[in-house]
């Protein structure tokens, strides 16, 4: 892993065909039904198994529960524990009916325990209701593009039938969860302690997702299971600058087909940095020459063959003719565009920044003679 600089901004950095040029990995050593992995900055996909059929996905829903809590706003506020909450079926980190718990300890009793108790005092207090809180996760699917996927209820329980993903859906989410540091904590965490109000002792939870303790590189992630959904896993994993995501559904082999896919990647993949971060030089048109820049570097996952195959093409508006040059601005005046072998694969917007020179007087002109006569560019 070499030449990375970490992009920080979801929405900057389109990927317009993650899934092309795959590793050739031998699908039957998957036991998944269905699986991808990707790298996490560009979503592209490193290797695929089946991943856009519809399945049910069990307690992986509660990633998509876990954003929605977190970007609320509300952590930090005190949920009351409703009696239906309590009488939810499976997993359960045994809630009491009345007692008042903060979202943040609902939110790490969903993730590190699959709590399905906490996933409907969730829903109750954020939706107003399942139902009303499902219509949230819908609109987050829609919202991030999972093309494929539909939500009935925050746990993942057998409870509907239009409840359903794909591996390849599941991956947007944890992509775009993982923006988050608050879910990058809690995902993350090994053991959590919370208050426990009725008791002089606290509740004490540790992460079901053994992955943790198991690969070395893991960084987080979610499991699940119902006796329809089988066993589904979503996992991160970080070594140097490459940062990638696995994700299965009905494998009943999945901490290793994890492990697997993850090796796979990063010994097959380097991120390479394309573009940097800061001015580019363009010649033409002349009125843009010496000011245009990116913000953001663009960086890309590719075996060692692919590395040379990589090139940028800068599409630049025209010039607005009613620009005041007097006055400093900033304008996105273009885009960036790589292309690896041929295909476009990222994008960064080009900013233009107008700097008005300083009007030069007398003495001004006299240094610049003087320095013009000796050689030396007195600008730098």
């Amino acid at each position: 892993m070499k030449m990375i600089l970490k992009l920080t901004i979801f929405s900057l950095m389109v990927t317009l065909f993650a899934a092309s040029y795959p590793v050739n990995t031998n699908a039957s050593s998957i036991s998944a039904a269905s699986a991808v992995l990707i790298e996490q900055n560009s979503g592209r996909i490193l290797y695929e198994k089946d991943a856009h059929t519809k399945r049910r996905i069990a307690s992986i829903t509660k990633i998509m529960t876990a954003i929605i809590a977190i970007e609320s706003g509300k952590m930090d506020k005190y949920v009351k524990v409703s009696e239906n909450a309590t009488h939810a079926e499976g997993s359960s980190v045994y809630l009491k009916p009345g007692e008042k718990i903060k979202l943040e300890d609902l939110v790490y009793g969903l993730m590190l325990r699959s709590g399905n108790d906490t996933a409907v005092a969730i829903a109750e207090y954020l939706g107003g209701s399942v139902d009303g809180f499902a219509y949230l996760m819908n609109q987050k699917a829609r919202e991030i593009g999972m093309l494929n996927s539909h939500f009935s209820n925050p746990h993942g329980l057998d409870d509907h039938e239009d409840h359903y993903s794909t591996a390849y859906d599941m991956a947007i989410l944890m992509r775009y969860a993982m923006q988050n540091k608050t879910f990058q904590k809690i995902s993350g965490t090994k053991v959590h302690r919370a208050p426990n109000p009725t008791e002089n002792w606290d509740r004490v939870w540790k992460n079901k997702n053994r992955l943790l303790s198991k690969y070395k590189y893991c960084t987080g992630g979610k499991t699940g299971y119902t006796k329809l959904a089988k066993r589904t896993l979503v996992t991160t994993a970080t070594n140097g600058d490459m940062n990638l995501i696995a994700v299965t559904l009905n494998d009943p082999n999945d901490w290793d087909d994890h492990i697997s896919m993850y090796e796979t990647g990063f010994n097959h993949y380097d991120m390479a940095e394309v573009l940097s971060k800061g001015k580019i030089t363009i010649e033409k048109p002349k009125y843009y020459h010496d000011q245009l820049y990116v913000k953001s570097s663009i960086t890309f996952p590719a075996t060692s063959k692919e590395m040379k195959q990589f090139t940028v093409k800068y599409k630049l508006n025209k010039p607005e003719k009613n620009w005041d040059r007097s006055k400093k601005h900033e304008k996105i005046v273009g885009k960036a565009v790589v292309y690896l072998d041929g295909r476009a694969v990222k994008e960064t917007p080009i900013y233009f920044e107008n700097i008005p020179r300083k009007k030069q007087g007398f003495l001004d002109h006299v240094k610049d003679i003087f320095f013009s006569f000796i050689g030396v560019n007195p600008h730098g």
